[in-house]
Parts: C-alpha cells; structure tokens; sequence
C-alpha cells in the first residue's frame, strides 16, 4: 500500500511550505498538467483510497442532491444519514472511512460522485498554489500529491 510516503511528506512540510510561498506561480501552473498525468500513470488510487479512508470531501447541494436521487432518498434524509456540518458550514460525511468506500477500494457511488471526489487531490489546478495549506495537508495524504510536490521541488522552478 502507498504508506511509505506519509512519513517523507511530513518531513517535508517545510520545504513544501516554502516552495509553495515562494516559487513562480506561472511556471507551477504550467509545469502541473504534465506532473497530474505523471503522478496518475504511477499511482494506483485504488491501491491507496487514503483519501476515503482519511478525508472528506465537501458535499455541495447538487451533489446531495444527485446522490440522494441515486438512493431514492429525500436529501434532508441522505444529510441525516451520511453526512454532518464541518466547523466551515460544509457538508462532510459523518464517519471515516467514507460510507461509500467498498472494500474493493472502489466507490459505489463513483460516477456520482461529489464534485471534490472527482478533482482531489488538486493536482492540476491552481488550487495546488492558491491553498496551500491544504496542498500540504493533500501531500499527507494522497500518494500523487506527494509525487508532485516532489517533482516540482526538483524541478528547478524558482
């Protein structure tokens, strides 16, 4: 399993932090779609699902509303089943792993999945650079973040 790299991102926070703060942002952005594509072909999400065990993706009302549809429940019913309120005002499941993780590691509700599901870990889109605090929290917890964090560390952007 895709564990060995949590204890070298931890460590890593620092120069991550700094990369983050002080890299030229156009030459991230443009480096990403390239390093996204890199980091996939290596990494098997469902070997890892760290992400579903360890994290919640924010629910918004279309996604809730289309889950909700897909079990034929009312939404006000899917949100008292699966999901609670975080200290931000988002939705988020109620319980780790996700509820919709098999244990196959594949989602039962993949191709309805919420919008954050489908873009984590963020890899390809300028959310990498705009927050970085999740960037680094994303980079304990999903093996390709890491990877790219690391790629672009060596990169020689400055």
């Amino acid at each position: 399993m895709y564990t060995e790299f949590v204890k070298e991102a931890k460590e890593n926070q620092g120069k991550y932090r700094n990369f983050l703060k002080k890299a030229n942002k156009n030459k991230v952005l443009a480096k990403l779609p390239e390093l996204h594509e890199e980091a996939f072909s290596k990494i098997d999400c469902l070997e890892c699902a760290n992400c579903c065990r360890n994290y919640s993706p924010r629910f918004k009302m279309p996604d809730i509303k289309r889950i909700a549809k897909l079990f034929r429940m009312k939404e006000s019913q899917f949100i008292d089943t699966y999901l609670n309120l975080d200290p931000d005002g988002d939705y988020v499941v109620k319980s780790s792993p996700c509820p919709f993780l098999g244990g196959d590691n594949k989602c039962s509700i993949y191709e309805d999945r919420p919008r954050d599901c489908a873009r984590y870990p963020y890899t390809d889109e300028d959310v990498l650079i705009k927050q970085p605090n999740l960037t680094l929290v994303n980079a304990t917890i999903c093996p390709a973040m890491h990877y790219v964090m690391e790629k672009l560390i060596h990169s020689g952007i400055k």
